[in-house]
């Protein structure tokens, strides 16, 4: 598919590592970047994931070779106008957890595709619906579970995802942190 080239994963999230390995392509995992992931306060926040997976394949640490492709991406969880982005702690993630407790978010992923002489750029949405959460359940998970490397506090592949998510729209895979459906066809097209 894409032949001659090699694919760089710019991510050192186990969940991207195993999807890209779910479509059966070789790639090399490479996470260095100088881009610090901050972005204009004033941003749309729906703006803010392309805004991140482009800073951090315009930051990539090195030069690409004439044959590879740089994957970079970034997600994020909107809910009630809100962004929520990885927590910092346990706190943080009770607190997200609890915001996203019997309401419906947006997950957004955005990624780059980027050669030395072509880019590609697109963000993947998908609803999802929680049932309500109580404050056991919610002390349950992130006892049991990590929810502070991922956006929004939780992992829809984990007990979470069985227990409490009633709903969603669009991809699965997008809410686990990439979108493979969208990066594939894009691939075949690059």
């Amino acid at each position: 598919m894409v032949q001659n080239h090699r694919l760089v994963l710019a991510s050192g999230s186990p969940r991207r590592k195993e999807l890209l390995g779910a479509l059966d392509l070789d790639f090399e995992i490479d996470s260095k970047t100088a881009f610090e992931e901050l972005y204009p306060e004033d941003l749309p926040v729906e703006k803010v994931p392309l805004y991140l997976a482009e800073g951090k394949s315009q930051f990539f640490h090195r030069e690409l070779a004439e044959d590879e492709i740089l994957i970079t991406a970034d997600t994020v969880v909107i809910v009630d106008g809100k962004l929520l982005g990885k927590p910092h702690s346990k706190a943080e993630a009770r607190q997200m957890l609890r915001a996203l407790s019997a309401k419906s978010h947006e997950v957004l992923t955005a990624v780059v595709l980027r050669s030395r002489e072509k880019k590609i750029a697109f963000t993947d949405s998908t609803k999802v619906c929680f049932a309500p959460l109580s404050e056991e359940e919610i002390d349950y998970y992130i006892e049991r579970y990590s929810p502070l490397d991922k956006a929004g506090a939780y992992g829809i592949q984990e007990w979470i995802g069985f227990a409490a998510i009633t709903s969603i729209e669009g991809s699965f895979y997008n809410v686990m942190g990439l979108p493979v459906h969208r990066i594939y066809q894009e691939l075949k097209n690059f």
